[in-house]
């Protein structure tokens, strides 16, 4: 394997403060190797999402930096959001609150998600997303990468835009795309250093055939701009035929229901060329003596098995 197996996990930042803090402390203490938020207005997943509670991501992962000493830390963060110069802003001071330690996920957003009609930001199309999104993530390389930068492209413009400190990772922090279809794969083969992707297919074997296919596209963009597709780190966002049911309604996620069933995931993931696998924070308390035995006893035996 070109990649060392690595193994983050996400806590929906639905909880008050206090616990948020003790969810990321414990992923910590528990060996994984990131902990992640996701940026939305709401719980656009849940079905009664405008009524949860719910944390700013970039704000709370500024906070939680400060909180843990060790694991890696990051989002991936729709574009419709915020103006990529801004955005690098945040990312940059993020770098430093954490000494080195975050992970700037970019997408292109869900056209889906209502916290467009609830905040007013336009909701482009598919079409419009991916175009901007190319614009976008050239900005953020650049602006993280040098001191000053000047950008003219169709959707942004940047004049003599100045980035001090520089970041504490050089030559910037990871960028990770979440990337599903071939045009963000294709932006993902040209700018990533992780390619991240998810699939919610109704039968495992149906999300294993996709992303497989996804990574022979991914694969084959590389070669065609002249990339070492092995340079690409793939990462997952286990999403099983369970998780969306456990998303609505808090149960359960199945790969946590025994040992073998965790490891027989991974193995065949690994088989498609997986070596990233973020994993949802259990949505019930029954689950955790899994959980933390999953973490404790097998992600290590899986590391030492693919090292």
């Amino acid at each position: 394997m070109n990649h060392k197996l690595r193994f983050g996990a996400s806590p929906l930042p639905n909880v008050p403060w206090d616990e948020i803090v003790k969810r990321f402390r414990y992923l910590e203490e528990l060996g994984f190797d990131s902990a992640w938020i996701a940026d939305h207005f709401v719980n656009w997943r849940h079905a009664r999402a405008p009524r949860d509670p719910w944390f700013e991501a970039w704000t709370l992962l500024a906070a939680l930096a400060t909180q843990t000493s060790r694991i890696r830390i990051g989002m991936v963060s729709p574009i419709t959001w915020r103006n990529p110069a801004f955005l690098a802003r945040q990312a940059l001071t993020v770098d430093h609150i954490s000494n080195g330690r975050l992970e700037l996920g970019l997408g292109a957003g869900v056209s889906g998600d209502p916290s467009h009609a609830m905040t007013g930001i336009p909701n482009w199309s598919p079409t419009e997303r991916v175009a901007r999104f190319r614009e976008y993530v050239e900005i953020v390389d650049r602006l993280l990468s040098n001191e000053v930068t000047t950008y003219e492209g169709r959707y942004y413009t940047l004049k003599e835009a100045v980035m001090k400190p520089r970041p504490i990772q050089q030559p910037r922090p990871p960028i990770m795309i979440g990337a599903s279809g071939p045009a963000m794969l294709k932006l993902a083969a040209r700018y990533a250093d992780t390619w991240n992707s998810g699939s919610s297919a109704s039968t495992f074997e149906e999300q294993l055939e996709e992303i497989r296919r996804r990574n022979e596209l991914v694969d084959k963009y590389c070669l065609d701009i002249g990339r070492d597709p092995a340079s690409l780190r793939r990462s997952y966002l286990v999403y099983d035929p369970e998780c969306a049911r456990a998303l609505n309604r808090g149960g359960f996620i199945s790969f946590y229901d025994s040992e073998d069933a965790f490891r027989d995931m991974v193995d065949r993931y690994v088989d498609v060329g997986i070596t990233e696998f973020l994993l949802f924070y259990p949505f019930h308390e029954e689950q955790f003596p899994d959980f933390e035995k999953i973490a404790r006893e097998v992600i290590p035996e899986l590391r030492e098995i693919y090292s």
